[in-house]
């Protein structure tokens, strides 16, 4: 689904946009490698993140909040096609008949992430798949992220931090709910 040759043909005429030779010993193989790279960091576009959550457990009765903290996350921003990198931490309340397996959580993360993306809309798409597919009672989904297109160019400020936050169900119009979700976020519960 990713077309190699032509992702190859491209690299080959930035090279030489910028002033580069790409026939030079560095950068023979440079087209062939971000071709192979490309279809690995955008592999997300040809997969369905719900495909992660068909298995359910259904002899578990757990309503009580599960959450998967520090899930490393790598996108690319599609504005400039440059990375951005971070934490997403996910907390979902299971429809005591649909829990899923934690790593198929991390899974639809994953997938999401490996598109060309916007963090707020990665955030969102995170915990609707969530409310979707598993009929969730509450969702919340946190991402703090760093972008290279404001640390290596434009504002040029790194180590800021961007946070996005998405919020459904009951975590969202529940306000003691709500306030569970991200004490254990903040590592506060007690």
């Amino acid at each position: 689904m990713i077309d190699q040759e032509k992702i190859q043909k491209a690299v080959r005429m930035i090279l030489e946009g910028i002033g580069e030779d790409p026939d030079r010993e560095g950068l023979q193989d440079t087209p062939a490698r971000v071709a192979k790279m490309y279809g690995e960091v955008f592999s997300g576009l040809h997969c369905d993140p719900c495909d992660h959550l068909e298995t359910c457990f259904y002899e578990e009765k757990h309503d009580e909040m599960v959450l998967i903290k520090d899930i490393s996350i790598y996108s690319m921003c599609e504005h400039h096609l440059l990375p951005f990198y971070g934490k997403a931490h996910v907390a979902y309340i299971p429809n005591p008949e649909k829990i899923t397996g934690l790593s198929k959580l991390v899974r639809v993360v994953e997938t999401l992430s490996r598109r060309p993306q916007l963090q707020e809309r990665l955030t969102t798409q995170i915990a609707d798949t969530i409310v979707e597919k598993l009929d969730a009672k509450g969702v919340v989904v946190v991402i703090e992220a760093e972008h290279l297109c404001m640390t290596i160019r434009g504002v040029k400020k790194p180590g800021s931090t961007t946070v996005t936050s998405a919020v459904r169900g009951i975590c969202r119009t529940n306000h003691l709910t709500r306030a569970e979700a991200f004490s254990l976020l903040k590592g506060t519960h007690r």
